[in-house]
């Protein structure tokens, strides 16, 4: 039973790769997040959308992702004619260690990646510590 199940699915992803709202992954796009010493880097995955679709913001340290897929498929062929249009919208939020600084975020969208640069606060840079641990159990408190 288990085999039949897995083969079947291993189908659906061929059914559904002309379907662009499916493909696009639409409702959460799949985001890469690094950390450097300067800046933390975001990389959304948006194949397909139009940067005019796509609205970044900034609410203290949360970040949100967010717009619209628009698609459009045309096939003719033989004695047949498919014409497929799919709307869907897609949001995607993250919060931030730090509240970045006006103007602290850059974005440039670049062959269906949208790439999002932000410089950590000068403070926040400075104040990382690191602490030192102590071998054998805590002292106890008196009392």
């Amino acid at each position: 039973m288990e085999d039949m199940f897995r083969a079947f699915y291993q189908n659906v992803p061929s059914f559904y790769q002309n379907l662009p709202s499916l493909t696009v992954g639409a409702g959460m796009p799949v985001i890469g997040v690094a950390e450097t010493k300067d800046a933390i880097e975001v990389n959304a995955e948006l194949p397909g959308v139009d940067e005019k679709d796509i609205k970044v913001s900034l609410d203290g340290n949360r970040l949100a992702i967010s717009g619209e897929k628009k698609g459009e498929s045309k096939q003719d062929e033989k004695d047949w004619h498919v014409e497929e249009r799919s709307y869907g919208s897609f949001y995607r939020s993250l919060s931030l260690p730090f509240k970045p600084e006006d103007g602290a975020v850059e974005a440039h969208f670049d062959k269906g990646v949208l790439h999002l640069n932000i410089k950590k606060p000068t403070e926040d840079a400075k104040s990382a510590k690191t602490i030192q641990i102590k071998l054998g159990a805590p002292a106890k408190a008196a009392g």
